[in-house]
């Protein structure tokens, strides 16, 4: 069986759309930014730095939400993907569709922002 680290099963979900021809660069992602800060800052800042240029996550392994947002083909896609799949090192996270859909509109708002 393989396996793989949880940076590399998230650098694998993140691209995961531009292999299968999913949302391209200009597509509209669905989600309400705001939102998702809110629910961020309930569900994931124990772990993760969730606000706008925020440098250290509480856990130093946890990636900052911006870091995740400036990865190399991040779309709102692999995202979902990743948030909807269970992983060893985060606790399973138990979202509706329109939740996840939040987080994902927080985390690309972060994209690109110095």
């Amino acid at each position: 069986m393989l396996r793989l680290s949880n940076a590399a099963l998230l650098g694998a979900l993140l691209t995961l759309p531009a292999v299968v021809g999913g949302q391209g660069a200009g597509a509209a992602e669905p989600g309400d930014g705001q939102r998702g800060l809110q629910l961020a800052r309930q569900v994931c800042s124990s772990c993760h730095a969730v606000e706008a240029r925020e440098v250290l996550s509480p856990v130093s392994q946890a990636p900052t939400f911006d870091e995740v947002a400036d990865r190399p083909g991040v779309t709102g896609m692999g995202l979902t993907v990743f948030l909807r799949t269970p992983h060893r090192s985060m606790p399973d996270l138990i979202l509706k569709p329109g939740e996840i859909d939040d987080i994902v509109a927080h985390i690309l708002g972060l994209k690109g922002g110095d």
